[in-house]
């Protein structure tokens, strides 16, 4: 298999953002705050402990993850619009940096943790592991060709077809793996054009609803990844007792948010003899909460969580069985 390269490669493109990684290692070993008690969302500490938690700078994926840290009682409290660094307050300090760079801040030690797209992980190629699933950022990595183009799954890609894409070690590998021997030309920036202008065959390239694709007069034939935002760490990482029991928790608020989305909780006044039929309509977690009502005669209240998509049938289900005094709440965080 031949890869040809258009654009920088990926090395030289790395190496353009040096002053920013040199900037950021030097941050590492710096401390930002003096000791001093101090309590945020999930985390209470009297220690000089500053965890280091990679984020991206900008973009969709950005504002993202900055909603859901804040969200986990950890808001981000930068020092301008241009720093490098900013608080997330307790243990965590966060530093901003391309999402594509985030796996080699994490791999190499600079970052304790870091967010960013399963499909750069992928791609980068260095040894970091998902602890966390954020279920945002949702999107696919997938092969596309032109309209009038015979291809139409990727079995029908042929031997010497040229792919055109900025994400050349994960369409090299996945070909590779399929006995599929494709030539891999390397862009930067907008993939579409490459078909148009006679560059490659084929194209693969991110997409979340395909949109940009038939804009351009491309269909898509197959998909190589999904991918969503994850919390990473490295995976050799050995961390002192205090670093890992701080990441853990990091981990702990941020799945309560992520359990929480989705959800609403429900309370509800219902008769008593219909209490086998409530809990199926509102099963919970581990069943609905049910309490005795002061004054309420035959009547419990009866809480539980439930699906935010389908709270509208269960509120008729319920009023179908003479149900009264039913509201209906937002949940913050989520932990079973």
């Amino acid at each position: 298999m031949r890869t040809a390269t258009t654009a920088s490669r990926a090395a030289g493109r790395f190496c353009a953002c040096r002053s920013d990684y040199s900037r950021l290692v030097r941050l590492h070993s710096q401390s930002f705050r003096s000791p001093s008690p101090f309590r945020t969302g999930f985390f209470f500490s009297t220690t000089h402990l500053m965890l280091k938690i990679a984020l991206p700078n900008k973009g969709r994926l950005a504002d993202e993850t900055r909603e859901i840290f804040g969200d986990a009682g950890l808001p981000v409290r930068s020092r301008g619009d241009r720093a490098l660094s900013a608080s997330l307050g307790g243990e965590f300090e966060a530093l901003f940096v391309r999402a594509q760079d985030i796996p080699e801040f994490v791999a190499d030690g600079v970052a304790d943790a870091g967010v960013t797209g399963w499909d750069l992980v992928c791609e980068a190629g260095r040894r970091v592991e998902a602890r966390l699933d954020l279920g945002f950022g949702e999107c696919r990595l997938v092969a596309a060709a032109r309209e009038d183009s015979v291809i139409t799954a990727l079995e029908e890609i042929a031997p010497g077809t040229r792919i055109a894409t900025s994400f050349p070690n994960i369409t090299r590998d996945f070909f590779q793996a399929r006995d599929q021997n494709v030539e891999v030309v390397t862009i930067s920036g907008a993939a579409e054009i490459a078909p148009l202008m006679g560059i490659a065959d084929v194209i693969v390239d991110i997409t979340s609803t395909g949109s940009t694709l038939k804009v351009n007069g491309l269909r898509e034939v197959g998909t190589l990844l999904t991918s969503r935002a994850q919390l990473v760490t490295r995976c050799d990482a050995e961390f002192p007792r205090s670093t890992s029991d701080a990441v853990d928790m990091l981990i702990m608020a941020l799945d309560s948010v992520v359990r929480a989305r989705g959800t609403r909780y429900l309370m509800a006044n219902v008769p008593r003899r219909s209490l086998e039929a409530v809990k199926n309509i509102i099963p919970g977690i581990n069943g609905p909460t049910v309490i005795d009502i002061m004054n309420g005669g035959d009547r419990v209240a009866v809480h539980a969580v439930v699906d935010a998509a389908t709270v509208y049938k269960t509120i008729g289900a319920l009023k179908a069985l003479d149900a009264t005094g039913i509201l209906v709440t937002r949940v913050e965080r989520l932990m079973p």
